[in-house]
């Protein structure tokens, strides 16, 4: 057999029984039975980074200096060394907070613990994973191979290598619940919920949350309302400010199928660094067209052992032809 009709031969039978399948993705997950998360509410926000600190401090993780100011914590982004951080936007004179316009607002950068995460799905060795019960996205080192796939498959940035370890491991939000901490399962709060002046940052079930997201999307812009502080189910105390005029939409409701840290904010998403995403996961996607095309994979197997037959039989009928001449 010529080598062109050979590939023109393979690559047809291979293409016909890809074809052939019907390449669906997968349902998005459905949100942990006894899911766990934390509301951020930007216009809540005055810039503090109590949050920062007190992440650091649960994590055992030390500030980022500026200079000789080695006890101030000075990260601007996600890193091996911050696993939360404070950002902001600013525009024109940045004279009216969470104004779009000449205004200014904060942003909370963390783990957002999707109820169905890229970095879980894309994991080769299962290191990251999602509780069954609380939908928190937990890391094992000792399971980790350091190959950064998990970075590629988040759409938030989140995950951060930590390239100045020769055994360098992966470093993200926890949501306090790692080994050594524990929090959570110790029916605590996340530090950063805990340490929020403002209530900027609230914990709670999943259910609840979004239960006080809708709660303040419903009320009228100027009235005065009792933000709950720490856990929105037994709050500790409450911040009174008048509402805002938010952005009628709860992030995190369902993009990407949603996440279990949801964001309220008065400026666009998107101005706060938010990425466009539908109401579709990538995993889903991705894990239902690969389930698809292995389990045809046989097909091709077959298509190409047949070929086998082919180049084989043509071989010996031109040694036979060989033979005659001689």
């Amino acid at each position: 057999m010529k080598r062109r009709k050979f590939f023109q031969t393979s690559f047809g039978a291979a293409g016909a029984a890809l074809t052939s399948a019907t390449v669906q993705a997968r349902p998005n997950l459905e949100p942990a039975p006894q899911a766990v998360g934390m509301l951020y509410d930007s216009t809540l926000c005055v810039g503090c980074k109590a949050c920062v600190s007190k992440c650091k401090e649960v994590n055992g993780m030390p500030p980022v200096p500026m200079g000789d100011q080695i006890h101030a914590d000075f990260a601007f982004d996600l890193s091996p060394k911050t696993l939360n951080v404070i950002k902001i936007y600013t525009d024109g004179k940045a004279a009216v907070k969470d104004s779009e316009k000449d205004g200014y607002a904060f942003e909370k950068r963390s783990c957002m613990h999707c109820v169905d995460p890229g970095c879980v799905s894309v994991c080769p060795v299962t290191s990251l994973t999602r509780d069954p019960l609380t939908g928190i996205v937990n890391y094992n080192p000792d399971v980790c191979i350091g190959c950064r796939t998990c970075m590629t498959g988040c759409p938030y940035n989140v995950p951060q290598y930590d390239y100045d370890n020769a055994l360098g491991k992966i470093h993200k939000c926890e949501m306090c619940n790692q080994k050594g901490v524990e929090r959570i399962s110790k029916g605590g709060m996340t530090g950063c919920a805990e340490a929020c002046p403002t209530g900027a940052t609230l914990f709670g079930s999943r259910t609840a949350l979004l239960e006080e997201a809708k709660r303040r999307l419903a009320l009228k812009p100027g009235q005065v309302y009792k933000y709950p502080m720490g856990d929105v189910r037994k709050p500790a105390s409450y911040h009174e400010k008048a509402v805002p005029r938010y952005q009628n939409h709860v992030w995190g409701e369902k993009e990407a199928g949603g996440t279990n840290v949801m964001h309220l904010s008065a400026v666009s998403y998107d101005k706060l660094g938010m990425p466009p995403l539908g109401e579709r996961s990538a995993a889903s996607i991705s894990e239902g067209v690969q389930s698809t095309i292995y389990s045809y994979m046989a097909l091709p197997a077959i298509a190409l052992g047949g070929l086998s037959w082919i180049v084989r039989r043509n071989t010996e009928i031109a040694n036979l032809g060989e033979e005659d001449i001689t």
